[in-house]
């Protein structure tokens, strides 16, 4: 019998050492442990997009879930016209948006915010300065566009197309998001 694990994988052992395009290769013909080893390469980076996205745990974790799932459903169509990990994260990225637009946040519940202390130290140290907790708090559209012009890289006519906005939208978000963090982190006159 003729085993369905990729010869590379079978040679090296540890799916992990594998490049991604056999992987890809791979999962797209129905195997699931190369889509595994996938997600365990990609799970985290993933979530971290989403959580940034969301500001929530718990919805972070959905979103990861339904991008895994969507990407999953759709890799036999993936045409590696991009790279893996982008096509990745653009589902990501419609995974947490069509969270926000849907009917899930209706019913779901903030957070307890936990981080920055509410009350200054008595003793008089500075508390830690928390950007998650700053991101989380931006509004949506300057949330998104931050995340990705600013933390993922993507330039902001990229960005616009995401979101279904102006360029122009998307850079005056942008400026938002820096106003509001900095005032949020206290770096308005830094």
């Amino acid at each position: 019998m003729q085993s369905t694990k990729p010869r590379a994988v079978e040679d090296a052992g540890i799916a992990a050492e594998i490049e991604p395009a056999s992987l890809v290769a791979a999962a797209a013909g129905g195997d699931v442990a190369a889509f595994e080893s996938l997600y365990r390469q990609f799970g985290p980076r993933i979530h971290g997009l989403c959580l940034r996205l969301t500001g929530q745990r718990e919805a972070a974790e959905d979103c990861t879930q339904d991008a895994f799932i969507a990407a999953w459903r759709a890799l036999p169509r993936f045409e590696q016209r991009s790279r893996f990990s982008t096509w990745l994260q653009r589902i990501a990225i419609h995974a947490a948006l069509s969270r926000r637009r849907g009917r899930r946040m209706m019913y779901e519940v903030s957070e307890p915010v936990i981080g920055m202390p509410d009350h200054p130290d008595p003793r008089g140290e500075a508390p830690a300065i928390d950007v998650e907790r700053a991101i989380a708090a931006l509004p949506d559209g300057a949330r998104y566009v931050l995340v990705l012009v600013g933390i993922y890289g993507y330039s902001h006519a990229e960005a616009a197309a995401i979101l279904g906005v102006a360029e122009g939208t998307c850079k005056a978000q942008m400026h938002r998001a820096r106003q509001r963090l900095a005032a949020a982190l206290g770096l308005e006159n830094a």
